[in-house]
């Protein structure tokens, strides 16, 4: 699972300030688990902070692409 690799805190993944993530009326609190934040992603796919990139056992989000480094080395 992309959650359990992520070196960022879990909660990065979730678009929190997209249109959309107000629109919908979403507390960002009610997000923090990776269930959680796993089922919303399932349910609005839109609001997943992209790029995230693995390898190995190690994934990052991308953002700012220097990150990309920390999963590289």
């Amino acid at each position: 699972m992309i959650v359990a690799k992520l070196l960022n805190p879990v909660t990065e993944l979730v678009r929190t300030t997209d249109p959309k993530f107000v629109a919908l009326g979403l507390d960002p609190t009610a997000y923090v688990t990776p269930d959680q934040i796993v089922d919303l992603l399932l349910e609005h796919p839109e609001l997943m902070q992209r790029p995230v990139v693995m390898k190995g056992d190690r994934a990052v989000i991308a953002r700012p692409s220097d990150r990309i480094s920390e999963v590289l080395a």
